[in-house]
């Protein structure tokens, strides 16, 4: 008889968990509070791209005289139209997602979950009263939520959160944004493009403050946004902020313990029609009953083993494990992979090593494995080598010239031990660092492979010529 498997979420990790669990023959059940595709395709990764492919459009329609070709007009955003646009893609991405279910067999039950005793969900639907599940493997996926900060509490009207933004019916004609993590920087592109005054503020001293990125691909960022216009403030907080009619005026500080002093420790007072928050997301655990379950928690963050049981027959993926793991869509499906097979008898393991990762900003940032900077830290003799994509035929040809490639490499072997890659489609090339982490490639290995002329992914292997002394395109060393 199937195993009866039940998923709580039906987003990148909850979804996918139960395909694969389906797969394998398990008679699957998924509890989803909402719709499928969760965060990542409703109020993340999937509508950002779509607004993104908008703006960048808009941009492309305004340089149309660098390509030699004649503007018709004075291009401009529709929103109504562009926000239509969106949601289309969001829609037809839903509904693959359902049909998916049909083809494989798997149950999807509108509702709240609540673990109630071994074996049994609680579950509240939008309508009626609730009612019992039973089954002999759970596997947890609730996703995660966007988090407010003292003082600037989400209203939905002029402090917003990514949600929010993701479905404005007007066009800020200023826009604050609080954070600039991946989030923030995407969006201060996006509304930029669309006409926004944009000025983003970020507590640390850069942007994308990550230490798995190369702090250059930062320096840039702030290069590229000051060239277009959005107005960036590091190691700042907005640490006042009055609401009105009109929007909301604000105050921005030095950081606490950063240690400025005369201009930079003045504070600037600015307004802004709408303030976007985006300081992070929380596991959206909250009533699910994990700890009355007797699962263990550690401020909210789901806790599991190494094969990610969170207790018996139960098992956990994605945003609820937290910050420790990388807060991502594909990791969440990788594992969820991982737990359906091990709730079904298998003893699977994630890579966490090799995840990469994507800022869609402009030009786009990818990166994975270790920077220079973690590489010392865990003890490796690394090194670092770069290319610039401007020296590309295809950067030319495309007009992309921004951006820097570099790749982390350990002296003597040149194993490579991370890359770092900012330029027009750096989010396509960076898995073919991810393949030779995978592998153990070495530096020499990406050199002498041959790529295609002319690509944008030649400076990858540029790079790593010039990390061998061999790079015919940058000018000799003194």
């Amino acid at each position: 008889m199937a195993t009866q498997v039940v998923v709580v979420g039906a987003g990148p990790g909850g979804y996918v968990a139960a395909l694969k669990a389906a797969s394998m023959g398990a008679k699957v059940s998924v509890v989803e509070r909402a719709q499928v595709g969760g965060t990542c395709l409703h109020w993340g990764c999937i509508p950002t791209k779509a607004l993104r492919a908008s703006a960048m459009a808009l941009d492309t329609a305004k340089r149309l005289g660098e390509y030699g070709i004649t503007p018709g007009g004075d291009p401009a955003p529709d929103l109504a139209a562009i926000m239509a646009r969106k949601q289309k893609v969001v829609d037809t991405q839903t509904l693959g997602i359902e049909r998916l279910f049909t083809a494989w067999g798997v149950e999807l039950v509108n509702g709240r979950a609540r673990l109630d005793g071994a074996g049994r969900l609680e579950v509240t639907p939008p309508e009626g009263s609730p009612f019992a599940l039973g089954y002999e493997r759970l596997i947890l996926a609730p996703g995660s939520e966007a988090v407010d900060l003292p003082g600037l509490e989400r209203d939905g009207k002029v402090v917003i959160n990514s949600d929010d933004a993701l479905g404005l019916s007007e066009i800020p004609q200023s826009l604050l944004i609080v954070g600039g993590g991946v989030v923030g920087c995407e969006l201060a592109f996006i509304f930029n493009a669309f006409g926004s005054q944009v000025t983003l503020v970020e507590a640390l001293d850069r942007l994308l403050p990550i230490p798995s990125l190369d702090g250059e691909c930062s320096k840039l960022l702030l290069r590229e946004m000051k060239k277009r216009g959005i107005t960036v403030h590091t190691g700042r907080i907005c640490a006042s902020l009055e609401r009105d009619a009109q929007g909301a005026a604000a105050i921005l500080e030095p950081t606490p313990g950063s240690g400025a002093k005369g201009k930079a420790a003045q504070p600037p007072a600015l307004r802004a029609g709408k303030v976007l928050v985006s300081v992070g997301r929380r596991p959206a655990a909250e009533g699910l009953g994990l700890a009355e379950a007797g699962l263990e928690l550690d401020r909210g963050v789901l806790q599991v083993d190494r094969h990610l049981a969170a207790g018996p027959n139960i098992y956990a993926v994605g945003d609820v494990l937290g910050p420790r793991r990388p807060l991502l869509a594909h990791m969440a499906s990788a594992e969820a992979k991982a737990a359906a097979s091990n709730a079904l008898g298998g003893r699977e393991l994630v890579d966490y090593a090799v995840v990469p990762a994507v800022a869609f900003t402009a030009p786009e940032i990818a990166w994975v494995g270790l920077s220079l900077a973690q590489a010392g830290d865990l003890g490796l003799e690394a090194e670092a080598s770069s290319f610039m994509p401007r020296g590309l035929g295809m950067a030319q040809a495309l007009g992309e010239l921004a951006g820097i490639i570099k790749l982390v490499h350990e002296k003597g072997s040149g194993r490579l031990l991370g890359a770092h890659l900012m330029g027009a489609h750096a989010g396509e090339m960076v898995h073919e660092c991810a393949l030779a982490l995978k592998l153990g490639a070495s530096v020499s290995d990406l050199a002498h492979t041959i790529h295609a002329h002319p690509t944008m992914s030649e400076a990858v292997a540029e790079a790593a010529e010039n990390a061998l002394g061999e790079c015919l395109h940058l000018p000799p060393a003194k």
